[in-house]
């Protein structure tokens, strides 16, 4: 009986600290969004607190492309969430219902997204590297993917398997998924109420069309709403566990969101917002594909391979969460004002106006017949 009672406490640890990679994403179609344009979003939650970005050049037979990566992957072999030259864009939640087998070489999903963002021009192009890649994959998640052309889906998939489910397809123009796949085991896997709560969120946006990256970093990456609450609780200003049903949680590491680009318009448009770090803390920027287009704030310029602006963000969180990983909600959000969320607020929204300025620069240099490189 105590062995038992002692396992038990161990997997309720393991749960409640979040340490396996569970992720909030979502994909959703140009016809919901304010600009036309369709956007991939992944808040990030993983145990490796120390995000970098950096653009990998292209070689004689790949594409050149930038891309969310572990700090402490030095070679860069790892992509998270990226967009490549040709304007395809790929990301990913880990999910805990597929697995069926007992295939030991797991985790490879970061590999899998590099060599798609290296090779892969179209979600077809994408599916068909699923089906040659020799099996087992080694996986097991929700890979979300868009392109140059409007189109976009998620791929659950397995070891030697995955399901297709078409944005296209979807009459709301929006499909969120967390740490499950729908086409997995039911009742299984984690993540049913974050789901819940970015479709809550992000639904009467959707039937305004007016979704935006910026909604999605400074509100869904930020606000602690409870669908099961029927509520957002952020300006309470009571300290509260965050590792279960909220989108922002102790883990969460970053919160990214890669804006594509109309069909017919240069895939060079495509930009990929970012947040590095504990998300309500973090500082938003734009990233491009040109050279030397990725803030330097973002790179791994610093020690041990960090990013200043994840250090700074991490920093910040240091003082919001209290040993027992619970957050003092009043120092994100207070009636003074003085919470980083609302201190943090207009640099972000400066950083996304300057962000659509430069992308009208660049619109307008590829309409006068110039290059962006």
């Amino acid at each position: 009986m105590a062995v038992y009672r002692f396992i038990t406490i161990i997997i309720a640890y393991i749960i409640l600290s979040g340490s396996a990679d569970a992720c909030t994403s979502a994909v959703i179609s140009g016809r919901v969004t304010a600009n036309g344009r369709p956007l991939l979003w992944k808040h990030r939650d993983t145990s490796r607190s120390d995000n970098k970005v950096e653009r990998i050049a292209a070689t004689d037979s790949t594409f050149e492309y930038v891309a969310l990566f572990n700090a402490g992957d030095s070679c860069c072999r790892e992509a998270w969430v990226g967009y490549n030259s040709r304007g395809f864009a790929v990301m990913n939640t880990a999910v805990y219902n597929l697995k069926d087998d007992t295939v030991s070489v797991m985790d490879r999903e970061g590999l899998l997204m590099s060599e798609a963002l290296k090779h892969c021009t179209t979600v077809d192009d994408f599916e068909d590297l699923l089906q040659r890649l020799p099996k087992p994959l080694g996986v097991e998640a929700n890979f979300g993917v868009i392109d140059a052309c409007g189109n976009g889906a998620y791929f659950e998939t397995g070891n030697y398997g995955y399901t297709k489910f078409d944005l296209d397809d979807d009459a709301d123009g929006v499909m969120v998924r967390t740490n499950y796949a729908h086409s997995g085991r039911e009742g299984e896997g984690m993540g049913y109420e974050r789901e819940k709560n970015a479709i809550c969120q992000l639904s009467s946006h959707a039937a305004a069309g007016d979704i935006s990256a910026e909604l999605l970093t400074e509100v869904l990456s930020k606000r602690f709403y409870s669908s099961r609450r029927g509520k957002d609780i952020s300006f309470s200003e009571e300290t509260v566990v965050t590792n279960q049903e909220f989108i922002p949680r102790y883990t969460s590491t970053a919160t990214v969101v890669i804006e594509g680009v109309v069909n017919g318009e240069s895939p060079l448009l495509t930009t990929m917002w970012v947040g590095l770090g504990y998300p309500p803390c973090a500082e938003i920027r734009a990233v491009w594909i040109d050279e030397n287009e990725v803030p330097a704030e973002l790179r791994g310029t610093g020690a041990r391979g960090h990013a200043p602006l994840c250090d700074a963000a991490l920093d910040r969180k240091r003082n919001v969460f209290l040993k027992e990983k619970r957050a003092n909600l009043a120092k994100l959000y207070n009636r003074s004002g003085t919470g980083y969320c609302q201190i943090l607020a207009p640099l972000n929204r400066e950083a996304y106006r300057k962000g659509y300025e430069a992308i009208a620069r660049k619109r307008k240099l590829l309409h006068d017949g110039n290059t962006l490189h």
